[in-house]
Protein backbone atom coordinates (compact mmCIF):
# COMPACT_ATOMS: atom_id res chain seq x y z
CA UNK A 1 0.00 0.00 0.00
CA UNK A 2 1.43 3.38 -1.00
CA UNK A 3 1.96 6.27 1.42
CA UNK A 4 -0.61 8.35 -0.45
CA UNK A 5 -3.19 5.61 0.03
CA UNK A 6 -2.45 5.45 3.78
CA UNK A 7 -2.77 9.24 4.14
CA UNK A 8 -6.02 9.21 2.16
CA UNK A 9 -7.43 6.43 4.35
CA UNK A 10 -6.51 8.24 7.57
CA UNK A 11 -8.05 11.46 6.28
CA UNK A 12 -11.27 9.70 5.36
CA UNK A 13 -11.38 8.11 8.83
CA UNK A 14 -11.31 11.54 10.41
CA UNK A 15 -14.00 12.90 8.10
CA UNK A 16 -17.46 12.84 9.76
CA UNK A 17 -19.60 10.05 8.37
CA UNK A 18 -22.79 12.04 8.98
CA UNK A 19 -22.29 15.80 8.53
CA UNK A 20 -25.85 16.53 9.58
CA UNK A 21 -25.38 14.74 12.88
CA UNK A 22 -22.09 16.54 13.47
CA UNK A 23 -23.77 19.89 12.85
CA UNK A 24 -26.60 18.96 15.21
CA UNK A 25 -24.08 18.09 17.92
CA UNK A 26 -22.29 21.38 17.29
CA UNK A 27 -25.57 23.24 17.76
CA UNK A 28 -26.42 21.43 20.99
CA UNK A 29 -22.97 21.43 22.60
CA UNK A 30 -22.94 25.12 23.70
CA UNK A 31 -26.50 24.80 25.03
CA UNK A 32 -26.22 21.71 27.18
CA UNK A 33 -27.46 23.52 30.29
CA UNK A 34 -30.58 24.72 28.47
CA UNK A 35 -31.10 21.23 27.07
CA UNK A 36 -30.84 19.68 30.52
CA UNK A 37 -33.20 22.26 31.94
CA UNK A 38 -35.80 21.61 29.23
CA UNK A 39 -35.50 17.85 29.58
CA UNK A 40 -35.78 18.04 33.37
CA UNK A 41 -38.78 20.37 33.14
CA UNK A 42 -40.58 18.06 30.70
CA UNK A 43 -39.76 15.03 32.86
CA UNK A 44 -40.98 16.65 36.09
CA UNK A 45 -44.18 18.13 34.66
CA UNK A 46 -44.85 14.99 32.63
CA UNK A 47 -44.39 12.79 35.68
CA UNK A 48 -46.70 15.02 37.70
CA UNK A 49 -49.39 14.89 35.02
CA UNK A 50 -49.11 11.09 34.80
CA UNK A 51 -49.62 10.94 38.56
CA UNK A 52 -52.59 13.32 38.29
CA UNK A 53 -54.20 11.19 35.58
CA UNK A 54 -53.78 8.04 37.67
CA UNK A 55 -53.53 7.79 41.46
CA UNK A 56 -53.93 11.54 41.96
CA UNK A 57 -57.37 11.63 40.37
CA UNK A 58 -58.41 8.35 41.99
CA UNK A 59 -57.69 9.82 45.43
CA UNK A 60 -59.66 12.97 44.61
CA UNK A 61 -62.62 10.96 43.30
CA UNK A 62 -62.69 8.84 46.47
CA UNK A 63 -62.63 12.01 48.57
CA UNK A 64 -65.44 13.44 46.47
CA UNK A 65 -67.64 10.38 46.95
CA UNK A 66 -66.97 10.18 50.70
CA UNK A 67 -67.46 13.88 51.46
CA UNK A 68 -71.07 14.18 50.36
CA UNK A 69 -70.14 16.57 47.57
CA UNK A 70 -72.66 14.95 45.24
CA UNK A 71 -75.46 16.64 47.18
CA UNK A 72 -73.75 20.06 47.44
CA UNK A 73 -72.97 22.80 44.93
CA UNK A 74 -69.53 23.36 46.43
CA UNK A 75 -67.43 21.57 48.98
CA UNK A 76 -63.81 21.19 50.01
CA UNK A 77 -62.23 17.81 49.34
CA UNK A 78 -59.18 18.21 51.52
CA UNK A 79 -55.46 17.70 50.89
CA UNK A 80 -56.00 15.15 48.11
CA UNK A 81 -57.66 17.73 45.91
CA UNK A 82 -55.16 20.44 46.84
CA UNK A 83 -52.23 18.29 45.67
CA UNK A 84 -54.08 17.29 42.51
CA UNK A 85 -55.12 20.87 41.73
CA UNK A 86 -51.55 22.15 42.14
CA UNK A 87 -50.19 19.64 39.60
CA UNK A 88 -52.92 20.04 36.98
CA UNK A 89 -52.69 23.83 37.27
CA UNK A 90 -48.91 23.83 36.90
CA UNK A 91 -48.88 21.70 33.73
CA UNK A 92 -50.86 24.06 31.44
CA UNK A 93 -49.24 27.08 33.10
CA UNK A 94 -45.76 25.84 32.09
CA UNK A 95 -46.89 25.37 28.49
CA UNK A 96 -48.36 28.88 28.49
CA UNK A 97 -45.26 30.58 29.91
CA UNK A 98 -42.65 28.47 28.08
CA UNK A 99 -42.86 30.32 24.70
CA UNK A 100 -41.73 33.63 26.20
CA UNK A 101 -38.75 31.89 27.84
CA UNK A 102 -37.92 30.07 24.59
CA UNK A 103 -37.96 33.39 22.73
CA UNK A 104 -35.59 34.93 25.26
CA UNK A 105 -33.22 31.96 25.09
CA UNK A 106 -33.26 31.81 21.28
CA UNK A 107 -32.53 35.51 20.96
CA UNK A 108 -29.81 35.70 23.60
CA UNK A 109 -28.04 32.35 23.63
CA UNK A 110 -28.88 30.53 20.41
CA UNK A 111 -28.16 33.45 18.04
CA UNK A 112 -27.17 36.68 19.80
CA UNK A 113 -24.25 35.31 21.79
CA UNK A 114 -22.70 33.51 18.81
CA UNK A 115 -22.90 36.62 16.63
CA UNK A 116 -21.56 38.81 19.42
CA UNK A 117 -18.61 36.53 20.19
CA UNK A 118 -17.78 35.80 16.54
CA UNK A 119 -18.40 32.07 16.88
CA UNK A 120 -20.88 32.18 14.02
CA UNK A 121 -18.39 33.82 11.64
CA UNK A 122 -15.81 31.22 12.56
CA UNK A 123 -18.28 28.47 11.68
CA UNK A 124 -19.05 30.17 8.35
CA UNK A 125 -15.36 30.16 7.41
CA UNK A 126 -15.19 26.42 8.00
CA UNK A 127 -17.27 23.85 6.13
CA UNK A 128 -20.67 25.22 7.28
CA UNK A 129 -22.45 27.72 5.06
CA UNK A 130 -24.46 30.51 6.75
CA UNK A 131 -27.76 29.10 5.45
CA UNK A 132 -26.94 25.63 6.72
CA UNK A 133 -25.84 27.07 10.06
CA UNK A 134 -29.15 28.91 10.47
CA UNK A 135 -31.16 25.90 9.31
CA UNK A 136 -29.52 23.79 12.02
CA UNK A 137 -30.11 26.53 14.59
CA UNK A 138 -33.81 26.37 13.75
CA UNK A 139 -34.33 22.65 13.12
CA UNK A 140 -32.47 21.07 16.04
CA UNK A 141 -34.08 23.14 18.84
CA UNK A 142 -37.45 22.95 17.06
CA UNK A 143 -37.31 19.15 17.16
CA UNK A 144 -36.60 19.09 20.89
CA UNK A 145 -39.18 21.78 21.65
CA UNK A 146 -41.91 20.07 19.64
CA UNK A 147 -41.16 16.71 21.26
CA UNK A 148 -41.51 18.16 24.75
CA UNK A 149 -44.59 20.31 24.15
CA UNK A 150 -46.47 17.56 22.29
CA UNK A 151 -45.78 15.12 25.12
CA UNK A 152 -47.00 17.56 27.79
CA UNK A 153 -50.04 18.47 25.69
CA UNK A 154 -51.05 14.82 25.36
CA UNK A 155 -50.66 14.33 29.10
CA UNK A 156 -52.75 17.44 29.75
CA UNK A 157 -55.43 16.01 27.47
CA UNK A 158 -55.32 12.74 29.42
CA UNK A 159 -55.85 14.56 32.72
CA UNK A 160 -58.65 16.65 31.19
CA UNK A 161 -60.39 13.50 29.93
CA UNK A 162 -60.09 11.69 33.25
CA UNK A 163 -61.44 14.54 35.39
CA UNK A 164 -64.54 15.05 33.23
CA UNK A 165 -66.85 13.54 35.84
CA UNK A 166 -65.37 15.65 38.61
CA UNK A 167 -65.38 18.79 36.47
CA UNK A 168 -69.05 18.38 35.60
CA UNK A 169 -69.86 17.84 39.26
CA UNK A 170 -67.98 20.70 40.91
CA UNK A 171 -67.10 22.89 37.89
CA UNK A 172 -63.46 23.18 38.85
CA UNK A 173 -62.04 24.32 35.48
CA UNK A 174 -63.23 26.09 32.34
CA UNK A 175 -62.05 24.98 28.90
CA UNK A 176 -61.66 28.59 27.72
CA UNK A 177 -59.36 29.79 30.51
CA UNK A 178 -55.99 30.98 29.20
CA UNK A 179 -53.73 28.19 30.41
CA UNK A 180 -56.17 25.32 29.82
CA UNK A 181 -57.04 26.45 26.30
CA UNK A 182 -53.36 26.75 25.40
CA UNK A 183 -52.20 23.57 27.10
CA UNK A 184 -54.90 21.22 25.84
CA UNK A 185 -54.52 21.61 22.08
CA UNK A 186 -52.16 22.45 19.26
CA UNK A 187 -51.46 25.99 20.42
CA UNK A 188 -48.76 25.14 22.95
CA UNK A 189 -46.55 23.67 20.23
CA UNK A 190 -47.38 26.42 17.74
CA UNK A 191 -46.53 29.20 20.21
CA UNK A 192 -43.28 27.45 21.16
CA UNK A 193 -42.18 27.41 17.51
CA UNK A 194 -43.28 31.04 17.12
CA UNK A 195 -41.11 31.96 20.10
CA UNK A 196 -38.11 30.22 18.54
CA UNK A 197 -38.58 32.16 15.30
CA UNK A 198 -39.06 35.46 17.15
CA UNK A 199 -35.89 34.89 19.17
CA UNK A 200 -33.86 34.03 16.07
CA UNK A 201 -35.01 37.18 14.26
CA UNK A 202 -34.25 39.27 17.36
CA UNK A 203 -30.77 37.76 17.61
CA UNK A 204 -30.01 38.41 13.93
CA UNK A 205 -31.26 41.98 14.14
CA UNK A 206 -29.47 42.97 17.36
CA UNK A 207 -26.43 40.63 17.39
CA UNK A 208 -26.01 41.13 21.12
CA UNK A 209 -27.06 38.80 23.90
CA UNK A 210 -28.85 41.03 26.39
CA UNK A 211 -30.81 43.18 23.91
CA UNK A 212 -31.77 40.04 21.97
CA UNK A 213 -32.89 38.36 25.19
CA UNK A 214 -35.20 41.27 26.02
CA UNK A 215 -36.47 41.54 22.44
CA UNK A 216 -37.11 37.79 22.16
CA UNK A 217 -39.04 37.75 25.42
CA UNK A 218 -41.00 40.94 24.77
CA UNK A 219 -41.71 40.14 21.12
CA UNK A 220 -43.06 36.69 21.91
CA UNK A 221 -45.14 37.97 24.82
CA UNK A 222 -46.57 40.82 22.73
CA UNK A 223 -47.60 38.52 19.88
CA UNK A 224 -49.21 36.09 22.30
CA UNK A 225 -51.15 38.87 24.04
CA UNK A 226 -52.45 40.24 20.73
CA UNK A 227 -53.50 36.84 19.38
CA UNK A 228 -55.02 35.63 22.62
CA UNK A 229 -56.81 38.92 23.20
CA UNK A 230 -58.58 38.56 19.85
CA UNK A 231 -59.27 34.85 20.15
CA UNK A 232 -63.03 35.28 20.46
CA UNK A 233 -63.11 36.91 17.00
CA UNK A 234 -61.65 33.86 15.26
CA UNK A 235 -64.92 31.94 14.98
CA UNK A 236 -68.57 33.02 14.69
CA UNK A 237 -70.23 33.28 18.10
CA UNK A 238 -73.37 31.42 19.10
CA UNK A 239 -76.25 33.78 19.90
CA UNK A 240 -79.21 33.05 22.14
CA UNK A 241 -82.33 35.01 23.06
CA UNK A 242 -84.84 34.46 25.83
CA UNK A 243 -87.34 35.97 28.17
CA UNK A 244 -85.06 35.42 31.19
CA UNK A 245 -81.58 36.83 31.58
CA UNK A 246 -80.01 33.57 32.79
CA UNK A 247 -79.01 31.06 31.72
CA UNK A 248 -78.70 32.07 28.08
CA UNK A 249 -75.17 30.87 27.43
CA UNK A 250 -72.62 28.18 28.19
CA UNK A 251 -68.87 28.43 27.83
CA UNK A 252 -67.03 31.64 26.97
CA UNK A 253 -69.35 34.64 27.33
CA UNK A 254 -68.58 37.36 24.78
CA UNK A 255 -71.39 39.87 25.31
CA UNK A 256 -74.93 40.01 26.62
CA UNK A 257 -77.67 42.55 27.09
CA UNK A 258 -81.34 43.44 26.83
CA UNK A 259 -83.84 43.70 24.00
CA UNK A 260 -86.16 46.71 24.17
CA UNK A 261 -89.74 46.98 22.99
CA UNK A 262 -88.52 48.77 19.87
CA UNK A 263 -86.28 45.82 18.96
CA UNK A 264 -82.98 47.48 19.92
CA UNK A 265 -80.25 45.35 21.46
CA UNK A 266 -78.35 47.05 24.27
CA UNK A 267 -75.29 45.56 25.92
CA UNK A 268 -75.52 45.57 29.69
CA UNK A 269 -72.01 44.34 30.47
CA UNK A 270 -71.22 47.57 32.32
CA UNK A 271 -74.64 48.00 33.90
CA UNK A 272 -75.12 47.58 37.61
CA UNK A 273 -78.47 45.83 37.18
CA UNK A 274 -79.70 43.33 34.62
CA UNK A 275 -82.12 45.70 32.90
CA UNK A 276 -79.80 48.74 32.95
CA UNK A 277 -82.54 50.71 34.64
CA UNK A 278 -84.83 50.48 31.61
CA UNK A 279 -88.57 49.83 31.81
CA UNK A 280 -89.07 48.79 28.16
CA UNK A 281 -87.11 45.51 28.34
CA UNK A 282 -88.93 42.64 26.65
CA UNK A 283 -86.12 40.08 26.41
CA UNK A 284 -82.45 39.27 26.74
CA UNK A 285 -79.65 38.19 24.39
CA UNK A 286 -76.20 36.68 24.79
CA UNK A 287 -73.26 35.85 22.56
CA UNK A 288 -70.89 33.08 23.57
CA UNK A 289 -68.54 30.33 22.47
CA UNK A 290 -69.81 26.95 23.71
CA UNK A 291 -67.50 24.01 24.35
CA UNK A 292 -68.06 22.78 20.79
CA UNK A 293 -66.06 25.79 19.58
CA UNK A 294 -62.88 24.63 21.31
CA UNK A 295 -61.30 22.96 18.28
CA UNK A 296 -62.43 25.53 15.68
CA UNK A 297 -60.94 28.33 17.79
CA UNK A 298 -57.86 26.23 18.53
CA UNK A 299 -57.14 25.33 14.91
CA UNK A 300 -57.79 28.79 13.47
CA UNK A 301 -55.45 30.40 16.00
CA UNK A 302 -52.88 27.67 15.39
CA UNK A 303 -53.03 28.36 11.66
CA UNK A 304 -52.40 32.06 12.26
CA UNK A 305 -49.48 31.33 14.60
CA UNK A 306 -47.92 28.88 12.13
CA UNK A 307 -48.28 31.41 9.29
CA UNK A 308 -46.58 34.14 11.35
CA UNK A 309 -43.85 31.66 12.31
CA UNK A 310 -43.22 30.80 8.66
CA UNK A 311 -42.93 34.50 7.77
CA UNK A 312 -40.45 35.03 10.60
CA UNK A 313 -38.36 32.07 9.44
CA UNK A 314 -38.24 33.52 5.92
CA UNK A 315 -37.31 36.89 7.42
CA UNK A 316 -34.47 35.29 9.39
CA UNK A 317 -32.91 33.82 6.23
CA UNK A 318 -33.32 37.18 4.49
CA UNK A 319 -31.58 38.95 7.38
CA UNK A 320 -28.76 36.41 7.34
CA UNK A 321 -28.34 36.84 3.57
CA UNK A 322 -28.04 40.59 4.01
CA UNK A 323 -25.59 40.13 6.88
CA UNK A 324 -23.33 37.82 4.90
CA UNK A 325 -23.53 39.77 1.64
CA UNK A 326 -25.61 37.15 -0.16
CA UNK A 327 -23.44 34.19 0.90
CA UNK A 328 -26.40 32.59 2.67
Amino acid sequence: MSAATVVSARTSDRRPAHPTRSLARAVLRPHQSALWFWGLLVALIGGGLLWAAGPGFDAVWDAYLKSGCKEADYCAMGPAYQRYDMVVTLGPAVLTVAPALIGAWAGASLIGRELESGTAKLAWTQSVTPARWLAAKLAVPATLIVSGTVLLTLLNRLVWWREERLRDAVRTRDWFSLTIFTGNGTLATAYALLALAVGVVAGLLLSRSLPALAAGFAGTAALMVVLQGNRHHLWPVAEARGAASEPLWTGMLIDHGVITASGDRISNVLCEDVDCGRSDVVGYWAQSHPASHFWPLQLVETGIVVAVTALLVLASFHLLRRRTGGAA
